[in-house]
């Protein structure tokens, strides 16, 4: 197994730290070296680069459990207001294929060094306790959504909950609340939806019945 023992990256940006993993050797990435090498980023970070690889890779079978059930732990976390990141060894040892991954961030590097250079910390109000909580909150219920057998609707979900991550390890309270006029928009989207389907929906449940 990867050791995971290796020096944080708290001194380099996040896209270093991301060229800087991809750069080993080891041809398993494993869930452990990431919590290591993000230091005490862990949780903003650590849903960073979750959402952003969820987004790439999230179409392969299996991919977004793998990737899903992490981020609802450190999602929880944040909830209960927990100092530092915990994941039970099980999770620890979840893996992607470092080739896979090099390919991944590689498809998100330039623009995230974009968003980047004009990140900085800003509107600090989104950074409070009762903030992250709430984001807690949200990114748990984006996860599970994740997490369910739904053909491309894992894109959505994990570019909100990279967004999320990115404004907590900047302390760039736009971009968080970007994610959040994000999430109301989907839930718009989802709730109007289902508005102008239900009719048809009762129709046809009252058609069937009505036949037996």
């Amino acid at each position: 197994m990867t050791d995971h023992d290796q020096q944080p990256g708290d001194g380099l940006t996040f896209s270093q730290v991301l060229e800087r993993i991809g750069a080993r050797e080891e041809p398993k990435l494993y869930l452990g070296e990431l919590v290591n090498a993000f230091g005490e980023r862990g949780f903003g970070a650590l849903m960073l680069f979750l959402g952003l690889i969820s987004a790439v890779i999230g179409a392969v079978p299996g991919t977004t459990t793998v990737l899903g059930a992490p981020i609802v732990l450190i999602a929880f976390q944040l909830i209960i207001r927990r100092d530092q990141l915990w994941l039970p060894k099980w999770a620890l040892k979840g893996s992607l294929d470092r080739s896979a991954y090099r390919d991944a961030v590689a498809k998100v590097m330039k623009p995230l060094r974009s968003v980047e250079r004009i990140s900085r910390p800003r509107l600090l109000f989104m950074s409070t306790d009762a903030a992250e909580m709430l984001i807690g909150l949200i990114c748990m219920l984006l996860a599970i959504i994740l997490m369910l057998p739904i053909t491309g609707g894992n894109l959505i979900p994990s570019l909100i909950i990279a967004a999320f991550g990115f404004g907590m390890t900047q302390k760039d309270g736009l971009i968080v609340l970007i994610a959040m006029a994000a999430t109301a928009a989907v839930a718009t989207g989802i709730w109007l939806a289902w508005e102008l389907i239900q009719p048809f929906l009762m129709n046809a449940w009252e058609w069937v019945t009505s036949r037996f």
